[in-house]
């Protein structure tokens, strides 16, 4: 076998097997995940999230999940727990443990620190039965068959299927709590994201030159010299008033220019797609993004409350804002 053939077959063997693990997490969703949701919606305190090795790398994942999403959530390194960080943990607290096997001695004495001494909720991601069977803790089961690594050894699938359950149970708490996307843009103003949830149309939309329009009455001829002077593919068609009632894109111009070899010297109202789609400036860039994703179009006027077309969006404008990539 290749190298190459060798390296495509192990990538696909692992991907394919870590779709297997979160796809068996499905049963997991039974009446103690259930009462996780329950647990941490009725937590007036934080939820500090808990685990060793690469399962307190999962940890510190979930903690930013959920503290992105409006909870109280923080990472402890159980080992430093142990040696006085525990005084950050308060009665009204919840914990969240990630321990896959469940036996390290670390864990096993933050279990007893939580519950006997800090004597606060506790919740466990493991595949160790016995804690599961456990009644003085939430236990929610993230067994896997096996791990995606050939000797079944290195936490891969394991972990990629408690990453996926963290996240079930983030969006959970959310769903419960009603959240919104602007919730999400009060609290993640900056970046990609942060864009995308707090830009109007109004804030990146195409406005005067770079909004073409032209009167309804005028030739195809002349509507293909402002297009081509303003680069947009598409121009707005007015009527005597200014307000919007139709649209024509170089695209309606070459559909038509096949069936009617006379188009140049036709009206714009003629040809003209009428009534067309239009958005408003105060649109959210995110609803205007899921916008042109379903439908066939890459451009669309921008009208104010009395039809009058005061810009244009345009889906590379987006692209060029970096809020598309």
């Amino acid at each position: 076998m290749s190298e190459k053939s060798l390296v495509k077959k192990t990538a696909i063997a692992v991907l394919r097997q870590e779709a297997r693990a979160i796809k068996e997490q499905i049963v997991h969703i039974d009446t103690n995940f259930v009462l996780a949701v329950k647990t941490i919606l009725t937590t007036t305190g934080k939820v500090v999230l808990l685990g060793v090795g690469k399962s307190g790398i999962i940890a510190r994942k979930i903690a930013a999940t959920l503290s992105s999403l409006g909870v109280n959530a923080v990472y402890l390194h159980p080992t430093d727990c142990l040696h006085g960080d525990a005084g950050a943990i308060q009665k009204d607290d919840t914990a969240i443990i990630l321990s896959y096997s469940g036996q390290s001695p670390e864990i096993r004495e933050l279990l007893n620190l939580l519950l006997h001494t800090l004597k606060i909720k506790v919740i466990i991601f493991t595949a160790n039965r016995s804690l599961l069977k456990r009644k003085d803790i939430v236990g929610i089961n993230c067994r896997v068959g096996r791990e995606a690594e050939r000797h079944n050894i290195v936490p891969t699938s394991s972990t990629t299927a408690a990453l996926a359950l963290g996240d079930a149970l983030a969006l959970a708490v959310a769903e419960k709590r009603g959240y919104t996307i602007k919730d999400f843009s009060r609290l993640h103003p900056r970046g990609h994201l942060g864009r995308k949830t707090t830009l109007l149309v109004k804030d990146i939309m195409r406005r005067g030159k770079d909004n073409p329009v032209i009167d309804q009455n005028c030739l195809v001829s002349k509507a293909l010299m402002v297009m081509t002077r303003t680069r947009t593919g598409a121009v707005s068609v007015l009527d005597r008033a200014g307000r919007l009632v139709g649209y024509f894109t170089d695209g309606d111009l070459r559909r038509c220019l096949a069936k009617d070899k006379n188009l140049w010297n036709r009206k714009l109202r003629e040809v003209m797609t009428p009534q067309p789609r239009t958005i408003s400036p105060e649109m959210p860039i995110n609803a205007a993004i899921n916008l042109f994703r379903k439908s066939s179009f890459d451009n669309v006027p921008v009208v104010d409350k009395d039809r009058r077309p005061i810009g244009l969006l345009d889906e590379r404008d987006l692209i060029t804002a970096g809020i598309i990539i």
